[in-house]
């Protein structure tokens, strides 16, 4: 099944709102950081949220239907909403931030076919009920007006969550093997995969040491890809990300942790290669009710306080005892991301040099509370979700008005 959309405009106009942010110890910094943030504008559901903008300010994401029972990936540009479709299912979504600078957007989609997996795959969790559990899930691409299925590894579920400049994909996808560390009953594993749009190939990649199962979560324009290794558990965190790996020429590394073994999640990786963000759990954690930290894996000598041992810096948090996951990098080096208060709501954060910033402190006359930073450009552009009072959730876009 395809979806026709007008060419792409690749310049695209989303005006944007005015803030100032607030270091999180509650000093103002030298430089005062001014947003301006616009609503982007849903399908009729209440909840919408970008999850991927790349250079050129096309942001990609998902926005529920009138009746919120149904979701669609969605794009915005020129100022509209423009929905994809599904791939015969109920609903579709770009569920990760790793969009290219490309016309060229990856998500997840339902077929038609009921789901056979117990667990619902990885795709129930970003999916409204009640219908996020009852059909086949596969990765999609999304190019020049046409939406394609991605193939799996001879299963029935596949998920797509990052591409790159060279038309390369990244994500997950089921194999005909039944696992036995799947929770409860054994059931198909799931491999990460890298489609190649070029050759129509699809590539495999391993799991670490005797891990059992794997998943990419995002890719650079090198080719280099990150994600997780673990067991194949409920095919969503907990034990399937033991390890935060990287994968480059056939080979897979461990990236280390915050001293948790769950959670271990890389969300971005710069086109260098030697910056890593993502999120994972804190140690001791219960992996059913995790602690999560926002953490950063470089290889610069410089950029973050490392933990001893280690290349992984834990950026910290915006409230005491809270948590905190890091959801988008740029090439400056900016990462985006939520925090969350023991209680109460969570909150958009900007990490530079080492600071912690509440975009919420910055924020102007933007009414709404900024809830998710879910991905930054090079431009400095944040997309993400804000909650109004009432609690809908409404994509936006916040760019940088200058310091």
């Amino acid at each position: 099944m395809t979806h026709t959309l007008a060419p792409l405009a690749l310049v695209v106009s989303l005006g944007l709102a005015a803030t100032s942010a607030v270091r999180f110890d509650g000093t103002e910094p030298d430089d005062v950081r001014k947003y301006k943030v616009e609503t982007l504008p849903s399908l009729g559901g209440t909840s919408s949220r970008g999850n991927g903008i790349n250079n050129w300010g096309l942001v990609a994401g998902f926005s529920n239907l009138t009746d919120n029972k149904a979701r669609r990936a969605t794009i915005w540009l020129d100022g509209r909403a423009h929905p994809l479709d599904t791939l015969g299912g109920t609903n579709s979504s770009v569920a990760w931030s790793g969009q290219s600078n490309r016309p060229l957007v990856v998500g997840i989609a339902q077929t038609p076919d009921p789901q056979t997996r117990k667990d619902g795959w990885s795709c129930r969790n970003f999916f409204p009920a009640p219908d996020n559990m009852k059909y086949l899930c596969l990765g999609f691409v999304w190019e020049w007006g046409q939406m394609t299925r991605l193939p799996t590894l001879g299963g029935d579920n596949g998920f797509a969550a990052s591409a790159n400049n060279r038309r390369q994909v990244v994500g997950w996808a089921e194999n005909t093997v039944l696992d036995s560390t799947c929770a409860g009953v054994p059931q198909p594993q799931f491999r990460a995969v890298l489609w190649d749009l070029n050759t129509d190939q699809t590539h495999e990649l391993l799991p670490f040491d005797v891990d059992s199962t794997s998943a990419a979560t995002a890719i650079n324009n090198r080719g280099q890809v990150v994600g997780i290794s673990g067991d194949c558990d409920q095919s969503v965190g907990r034990h399937s990300a033991r390890h935060a790996v990287m994968w480059e020429e056939g080979d897979v590394k461990d990236l280390g942790n915050v001293g948790g073994n769950t959670w271990n999640t890389p969300t971005a990786i710069n086109q260098r290669g030697d910056i890593v963000v993502g999120f994972a759990s804190s140690p001791g954690d219960d992996p059913d009710a995790p602690k999560l930290r926002a953490f950063a894996w470089t290889t610069r000598k410089n950029f973050c306080t490392k933990l001893p041992g280690t290349d992984i810096c834990d950026l910290g948090t915006l409230d005491p005892n809270g948590t905190a996951q890091a959801w988008g990098l740029n090439e400056r080096g900016q990462i985006v991301g939520t925090s969350c208060p023991p209680s109460g709501g969570c909150k958009a954060f900007l990490w530079e040099k080492g600071v912690m910033y509440d975009l919420n402190e910055g924020r102007g006359n933007f009414p709404h509370r900024l809830e998710n930073a879910m991905d930054i450009n090079n431009r400095g552009q944040i997309t993400g979700r804000a909650v109004t009072a009432g609690g809908e959730g409404l994509g936006i876009v916040a760019t940088p008005r200058g310091r």
